[in-house]
């Protein structure tokens, strides 16, 4: 669980309120009961969200959203491809002319687009939209991209050195960078 202190404490006080309204709710009014279940939506709502799960879902909402526009769009241009994909059109007629050269250019066309389809997997995978790219971490660590593992140890020190909040000049942005970069490149 997050260690966001204010949504524990909201969603204890939450709870203690729940349990309250149930203990009156059972012993003296029963409507007091409505207000228990509105109380412990309400928890449930707000521990939900401290825990990181909220955050979750909602990263994986989006992620597969994309991936369905994607497949749409992708179906969706497959009419516009040309006669060949259509019904009566395909490779095994192609076959019966003798018209061979034609297949192959379509099979290497294929292989293309297989190409691409894998660089745009390759880009999905990526877990953190802020996460530097290697050319990206080597610039702001000042290193080569040859430099070896005691190299990047190295210059990462050097660099949290100047950049620490609490150092003279230090930024706290430069400082998120340089430990982003070192992450990177220790994968």
């Amino acid at each position: 669980m997050d260690e966001d202190g204010l949504a524990i404490g909201i969603t204890a006080v939450l709870a203690g309120t729940t349990v309250l309204f149930v203990v009156l709710g059972i012993a003296y009014q029963p409507l007091l009961l409505l207000f228990a279940s509105i109380f412990a939506a309400a928890t449930y709502f707000i521990w939900y969200h401290a825990s990181g799960r909220l955050g979750e879902r909602i990263k994986r909402t989006t992620a597969s959203a994309a991936g369905a526009r994607r497949q749409r769009r992708r179906s969706a241009n497959a009419a516009g491809r040309g006669p060949g994909d259509f019904e009566g059109f395909g490779p095994g007629r192609r076959a019966a002319t003798g018209s061979r050269g034609h297949e192959n250019r379509a099979r290497g066309s294929q292989r293309q687009s297989d190409r691409r389809r894998d660089d745009w997997r390759r880009v999905d995978r990526r877990r953190d939209p802020t996460e530097p790219t290697l050319a990206e971490a080597y610039r702001t660590l000042g290193l080569d991209a040859d430099a070896d593992a005691d190299a990047v140890r190295a210059a990462y020190r050097e660099r949290v050195k100047t950049a620490h909040p609490d150092a003279d000049g230090g930024d706290e942005e430069q400082f998120k960078r340089v430990n982003r970069a070192y992450e990177r490149l220790k994968e």
